[in-house]
């Protein structure tokens, strides 16, 4: 769909003023690295949507930094950090928004649905309770591949920091999934 957007947008000329040869390049760029902010994005939230939305507003972000980036070659990252970025200051949003209401005493008690038996289901879920940099750790070095290093760049903490957080973020999961098994 986005590319699809993208190219009736260009065909249309609503995008005056900037060259040819770099709409070229951004479109070779969402092309090539958007699949991948998004599955980086659905393993951060848990929910598709949301990630679609946040993989395109990181790539719209990095896109319009494209021009000022020292290295391109670094876009995919740039451009993960960015994804990180967008869905730790979502979870934020909505977990001050329930504090507010909370406050407030507005509103019931959301219940929470019902663990499906299947494993995958049961460790999704006790990542999703894992505390966000500590689920965005694991989602890098785990889901996505990355070294720990390539980890601490998109997290901005050193080497260190990234290995005590997976560190951290794997006890908590062992804990929690004993607790299921209980």
């Amino acid at each position: 769909y986005a590319v699809h957007g993208w190219k009736q947008g260009r065909n249309l000329g609503l995008r005056a003023g900037v060259e040819a040869d770099m709409l070229d390049r951004i479109e070779e760029l969402y092309e090539r690295h958007v699949a991948g902010a998004i599955r980086l994005a659905t393993l951060l939230t848990g929910d598709p949507s949301m990630a679609e939305d946040l993989a395109h507003e990181g790539f719209i972000r990095s896109a319009g930094r494209f021009r000022h980036l020292r290295n391109p070659t670094s876009f995919d990252a740039y451009l993960k950090r960015t994804v990180v970025n967008l869905a730790h200051e979502r979870f934020r949003r909505q977990r001050l928004e329930r504090e507010a209401v909370r406050r407030e005493g507005v509103g019931e008690p959301v219940a929470r649905a019902a663990y499906s038996p299947e494993d995958r289901e049961i460790v999704w879920s006790a990542i999703l309770r894992l505390p966000f940099r500590q689920r965005a750790a694991i989602v890098l070095r785990y889901y996505e591949d990355l070294s720990e290093e390539q980890t601490a760049v998109v997290l901005r903490c050193s080497a260190r920091a990234a290995n005590s957080l997976v560190s951290r973020a794997m006890t908590t999961l062992r804990q929690d999934l004993t607790k299921e098994e209980g």
